[in-house]
């Protein structure tokens, strides 16, 4: 069984050392992962599992399958479980339609968009919900002044709505002025940061890893496994890829993060990390994270059982040093895709 983590040292909320990704649930050929995405009966099973694991924390977003991922995931977790035994995070700010205010952090949207995610659901409140990038961090829509989103966050706290606040990928110091800003207004603060975090993207050690160790914010990275590169998916290049997701139109978007030049060759240490302990090279990937004591609960995603029942075995694995520091040995500095607005 998995075990649970307090969220960050500012909330009081109970998680699971993971977190599960539901992206590639809702409703095939919908949205951009549509290719690769699992319908309600694909799905259930799996959240079934993740429920026997004690993996109580799910992850979706609005824009997944444009509403398709909160209309599953809502309908699955009401008829497998309680409201009181999960903890559901949603995401907002990616935009749900062609109209300027259907996407942003501007005070319309949020109150929009939270009462439509909680009407996908099905649900009366949302535990976790996570700015989807920084208000100024979505090209082509409104740049909403720091402080009308910060209020209108809070706002929907107070009005029961939402328990807690998240962020997701985003410059430190913008991270910093929100924290700040929140502060001085007495506002609602973020008590989570889902950034991009894994051996072969480590930019975020840089700023944002030690920031929200310093101050007590939760760490719950996204795309841990690089994802399928850690896995094995993509066999050695982007040319070679094994899955759904790697030969479809997800790759772009891979070969849009991952540019380092030893990107596959620290994925082939992985394998033979991997052989050396007798376990698949995900459950290295995902050790190698999880040995960081900064880390709360990394967001990974499945779609077999079977890699579920791996990723959950992988909290119980401990790398020696000597390892850790070969799995680490290749990283180069990397330019950080904040900087060139893809992360």
């Amino acid at each position: 069984m998995l075990e649970s983590i307090q969220l960050g040292q500012n909330s009081g909320l109970a998680v699971s050392k993971l977190a599960l990704g539901t992206m590639n649930f809702g409703e095939p050929g919908t949205g951009h992962q549509g290719d690769w995405t699992l319908d309600i009966d694909q799905a259930r099973p799996i959240l079934r599992a993740a429920l026997d694991h004690g993996l109580f924390t799910f992850d979706c977003a609005d824009v997944y399958g444009l509403g398709a991922c909160e209309r599953t995931v809502g309908t699955l977790l009401r008829e497998l479980a309680p409201r009181d035994q999960y903890v559901i995070a949603t995401k907002i700010s990616g935009p749900m339609g062609s109209n300027p205010n259907q996407g942003g952090l501007s005070r319309k949207h949020i109150m929009e968009g939270v009462d439509a995610s909680l009407e996908r659901l099905g649900l009366d409140y949302i535990d976790h919900l996570v700015i989807h990038r920084h208000p100024h961090g979505r090209p082509g829509l409104p740049q909403a002044p720091i402080e009308e989103t910060l209020e209108a966050l809070h706002d929907v706290v107070k009005a029961g709505k939402v328990l807690y606040l998240g962020a997701s990928s985003m410059f430190a110091w913008q991270f910093t002025e929100l924290q700040l800003t929140a502060e001085l207004h007495g506002w609602t603060k973020f008590v989570s940061m889902q950034n991009h975090y894994n051996l072969v993207y480590r930019e975020e050690e840089r700023e944002m890893i030690p920031y929200c160790a310093k101050t007590g914010v939760a760490l719950m990275p996204w795309s841990p496994l690089a994802r399928g590169i850690l896995t094995g998916s993509y066999g050695g290049s982007f040319d070679a890829g094994g899955t759904d997701r790697s030969r479809g139109r997800d790759r772009v978007r891979t070969e849009g993060l991952y540019r380092g030049e030893a990107t596959f060759a620290i994925a082939d240490r992985v394998v033979e990390v991997a052989q050396k302990y007798e376990k698949a090279p995900a459950q290295i990937a995902l050790a190698w994270m999880l040995n960081k004591p900064e880390i709360t609960a990394p967001v990974v995603g499945v779609s077999k059982i079977s890699q579920l029942d791996q990723l959950v075995e992988a909290t119980a694995i401990t790398l020696a040093d000597e390892d850790v520091a070969y799995l680490e040995e290749l990283y180069q500095p990397l330019e950080n895709l904040l900087s060139i607005g893809t992360s």
